[in-house]
């Protein structure tokens, strides 16, 4: 008896974790620079009763821009976790950066999101970095919904702006709202969905009502197109739609959440952040299309994939780091609870480091403020105090249940810069200060010049670099030096050698060394990377040996014959080879595939690389000349330029090392009107050899 008793309250439990778990939302806020992506964060916190007062980007008081230089800058650099209440449901909610520098701050957060908003601004429509992250959010397979912001401004176009969505980005945009007002008399929406009016007030009181008669035919017009895109892409709306010829609103906004889960269209909202109008429509969306915990698969481990664990708080426990920062009151990680649930004094184990580690305080994050809770469920994001090592993507575990989750992928760092402490008695200081760095952010690159002794920190950009030692400076109070950046060159194979051969012979007493190997060494096509291939007949060098010989030639990637960079686009052919019966092992063929391969590229036509990144500038009309000659001064390629609402977009592709100082140069150059966003697209070869330093 007493056993089914206990069933029937199991059963009930996980009904209860079920419901808990289905009115969760994990979202980010994805966007180009200065889209509003904060001040739409703001106005979330506000309208959801987590802050009294509104915060504003301009005046640096915003929640989630809580580090002092986002203050300054007036951009979001650190991901920050907030959670807030709305309509029964609980949002996590993690403002990203939206400027390329910080693209893998970007990574990591939608590693462990569910759904995401993404921010367009009405007059500019997709900007580049806004199809970069959307892409991003595509590798990552996150649901997201759109949200057309400052419909307020001169020159804003809803219509566009879908527009741009269609042709840039290629989901279907289902556009359930209609603006009432256009420009500066931006009052409000029409929900198309329930064929309403949603009108705000100076004051930001809202009233809801029938749609305006001067926009009636209009909005029923719209209605029928996004019936009609919303049942070509889902059966059960089609049937509906061809039966009744209209769809109801509940088949509707089941139909729009579906198809959002799967990606095959994006909702499409808009509004206008900063004067508050249209914030409290976006959150029902979020409620009604963005997928819960339970909506998404059961993670699995990245060694194992029929090893799952599904969001349920019964499970083993298993959780994924993403985030660490290093307060000065000790270490944070943001962990995001997969399955299972961890309290306070648990034990969890790290498996990327095999260590187990105790967890001190559980925190639920408002940005700089936190409340303390005893434990964590499936499907939350949570601060941790207590972890001393865990770095971000490290993948934490019940220690009888291990696992490995895929981390986020790290970018590979393009820029560098000398630090030093002016002081030679900070340079202990100064060294642990890096390495804090460095563990935050796994993006940033800290290493000791072989050659010169300097300490190079690398990053993915100049922005990225300077936020890194302003911060060392702010929170150290270290006064550091700081070197010119520098760019990571690459070297690659121009055209090849066939048969090289090389022998590695050396006899000093005891048992020799001896290896004999002949390589091909070609250009691959696909340009990145390396790859090894072995067509050795007959034994002639056997199987653990060819091994061997790869493991040399990679030790060989590390130093080119042009300037010691690193090497890339290689494929390289062991065709023959020899052993002697006594004298050859895995060392003497590892050997001989270093040396071999070294002296190998010495006999190739080399050819350096240098990054490339694509820029796109904004600027009035009237500077178009002087911006076009100082791009093809900097070595750019210019691809386009395109006029909208009085203002030219140029496109171009040009060096890295061109584009430093760029920003101020710009500034200069057009008043302080001109701006400009970057995207690396990968290397393109250099014209000639610069003076390796």
């Amino acid at each position: 008896m007493r056993t089914h008793t206990h069933t029937q309250s199991h059963h009930r439990q996980s009904h209860t974790h079920a419901q808990a778990l289905a009115a969760v939302r994990n979202l980010g806020i994805l966007a180009h620079v200065d889209a509003g992506k904060t001040t739409v964060t703001e106005r979330i916190l506000y309208a959801t009763g987590t802050t009294h007062k509104r915060g504003e980007v301009h005046d640096g008081t915003t929640v989630t821009d809580f580090d002092p230089q986002e203050r300054d800058r007036g951009i979001t650099i650190f991901a920050a976790a907030v959670s807030c209440d709305w309509d029964g449901h609980r949002v996590n909610l993690i403002d990203t950066p939206g400027h390329v520098d910080f693209a893998d701050e970007v990574e990591r957060a939608l590693r462990v999101l569910d759904g995401a908003v993404a921010v367009f601004d009405a007059v500019a429509g997709v900007e580049p970095q806004s199809e970069s992250v959307w892409r991003q959010a595509d590798r990552h397979g996150v649901p997201r919904i759109a949200f057309v912001n400052k419909l307020d401004r001169a020159g804003a176009d809803l219509d566009r702006a879908v527009a741009s969505i269609r042709e840039r980005l290629h989901p279907v945009p289902l556009a359930v709202q209609l603006p009432i007002g256009t420009e500066d008399g931006f009052r409000g929406v029409v929900d198309l969905v329930r064929m309403r009016a949603l009108v705000w007030a100076d004051d930001g009181t809202r009233t809801v009502g029938d749609v305006p008669e001067e926009l009636r035919a209009e909005a029923l017009r719209r209605r029928r197109l996004l019936e009609e895109a919303v049942a070509e892409l889902h059966a059960e709306a089609l049937e509906e739609f061809c039966e009744r010829g209209t769809v109801s609103p509940g088949t509707l906004t089941a139909a729009l959440r579906e198809v959002t889960r799967t990606g095959e269209g994006v909702v499409v909202l808009c509004g206008s952040a900063y004067r508050d109008r249209g914030v409290e429509p976006l959150l029902d969306a979020v409620v009604a299309y963005l997928p819960s915990p339970l909506d998404v698969p059961p993670v699995h481990d990245a060694q194992d994939p029929d090893e799952r664990r599904p969001a349920d708080p019964g499970a083993p426990f298993a959780g994924l780091a993403f985030k660490v920062s290093a307060t000065p009151t000790g270490r944070l990680t943001y962990v995001r609870v997969y399955s299972g649930t961890i309290g306070k004094g648990d034990t969890v184990l790290d498996t990327g480091a095999g260590r187990t580690e105790r967890i001190g305080r559980i925190l639920r994050v408002q940005a700089d403020r936190h409340a303390q809770v005893d434990h964590a469920v499936a499907g939350d994001i949570v601060a941790v105090v207590g972890l001393k090592s865990a770095r971000a993507g490290a993948t934490l575990c019940a220690p009888d249940a291990p696992l490995v989750l895929e981390p986020p992928g790290v970018a590979e760092p393009v820029v560098s810069v000398a630090v030093e402490a002016r002081r030679s008695t900070d340079t202990d200081r100064l060294a642990a200060a890096l390495a804090r760095l460095a563990e935050e952010d796994p993006s940033l690159v800290v290493r000791t010049d072989a050659e010169t002794g300097q300490t190079l920190l690398s990053g993915m950009g100049e922005l990225h670099l300077e936020v890194a030692v302003e911060r060392i400076r702010r929170e150290t109070g270290l006064d550091v030096a700081v070197g010119r950046p520098r760019v990571s060159y690459r070297e690659t194979v121009g055209s090849g050698v066939r048969g090289f051969v090389f022998r590695h012979v050396k006899q000093d007493g005891g048992a020799g060394q001896f290896a004999h190997v002949v390589l091909d060494v070609e250009p691959l096509e696909a340009g990145s990377g390396f790859e090894f291939r072995s067509a050795v007949v007959g034994g002639r060098v056997p199987q653990e040996y060819v091994r061997a010989v790869e493991a040399g030639c990679r030790d060989a990637l590390g130093e080119g014959p042009l300037g010691g960079h690193q090497v890339t686009g290689v494929r390289v052919t062991l065709t023959d080879g020899a052993t002697h019966v006594k004298d050859s092992s895995d060392t003497a063929f590892r050997t001989a595939g270093r040396l071999g391969l070294r002296d190998a590229l010495r006999s190739c036509a080399m050819v350096l690389l240098e990054p490339v990144a694509e820029v796109t500038v904004t600027v009035p009309e009237d500077a178009v000349g002087t911006v076009l000659g100082d791009l093809t001064a900097r070595r750019g390629r210019v691809s386009g330029s395109v006029t909208r609402a009085g203002a030219a977009v140029v496109t171009a592709t040009v060096p890295l090392a061109e584009l430093f100082g760029y920003a101020t140069r710009l500034r200069s150059r057009t008043q302080g009107r001109g701006t400009f966003t970057t995207r690396p697209t990968g290397y393109a070869p250099a014209p000639t050899a610069p003076s390796v330093g």
